[in-house]
């Protein structure tokens, strides 16, 4: 339980600091493809009878990279680059899945997380990454929020528009690989988005919406985890819904305030 607390508010905290990026950026949709898409690598890792984040974060880093890559080269837009492989890699991790009789890995795990499994070194490996995620938010903040907000702008001022972007592609691939030993592949994207809305509609700066949003989403993964204990439900699901009861309320009560396109 407190490997499974541990975990659960890592992922609290990292998906909404980064979904702030995703969702002023309007790329909720990458999160998603990515959480289904690194299945592939987590099938391989139990193959070869490893931890999934050993495989699972350099098939999320190089499958997110491909999905920009795609778009431009072929030049198609971006969101049919990202749903050509979100459905070619999750189809082929469903078929070794079907096809590797050796692992003993429930479908419904995958999809809907199984924090109450997570083991000591997978902990260690969510605390190294979660550290390296911090990292590169804090050397690429700034280019980072330049290009959210004014991306002509900062290709002007030098800044390598397409480098910061796979940078965020990696940081994105590395917090949805700590996020589905949580959550899951599927509720994954509850975490990553839905926190950071809720930031969203409460803040004036966009610093302002990624501390809100950890802070609600420390908040679903700490009493969705306990939830699930006490009353016997899916852990990932009850941190999903937490969080969406948080998004209603502020909605409701609150509405939507402008944000402030400053960082």
């Amino acid at each position: 339980m407190v490997r499974a607390l541990i975990v659960s508010v890592l992922v609290g905290v990292m998906c909404p600091i980064l979904g702030a990026y995703v969702i002023t950026r309007g790329r909720a949709f990458m999160g998603d493809a990515l959480a289904h898409s690194v299945l592939p690598g987590m099938v391989v890792a139990f193959l070869l009878g490893i931890s999934p984040f050993f495989a699972a974060v350099p098939a999320g880093i190089v499958i997110a990279l491909l999905m920009g890559t795609v778009s431009r080269r072929t030049g198609i837009s971006e969101d049919t680059s990202i749903g050509i492989v979100f459905a070619g890699m999750f189809a082929l991790g469903l078929v070794m899945l079907s096809r590797a009789t050796s692992v003993n890995v429930n479908i419904e795990d995958l999809l809907l997380g199984q924090v109450l499994g997570v083991t000591q070194t997978d902990v260690y490996v969510s605390v190294a990454l979660t550290a390296l995620v911090l990292i590169g938010l804090y050397a690429f903040h700034r280019q980072l929020v330049y290009t959210t907000f004014d991306e002509v702008g900062a290709s002007v001022v030098g800044i390598k528009t397409n480098l910061i972007e796979y940078v965020l592609l990696a940081l994105l691939a590395l917090v949805i690989v700590i996020g589905i030993q949580a959550a899951g592949i599927v509720l994954v994207m509850a975490m990553l988005v839905t926190p950071a809305a809720t930031g969203y509609l409460l803040a004036r700066r966009f610093v302002g919406v990624m501390i809100i949003g950890a802070l609600v989403g420390a908040a679903s993964a700490i009493v969705g985890l306990y939830l699930s204990f006490h009353a016997d439900l899916p852990s990932g699901p009850s941190m999903a819904l937490l969080a969406t009861l948080m998004f209603t309320i502020a909605a409701v009560f609150k509405g939507t305030w402008p944000l402030k396109r400053e960082g």
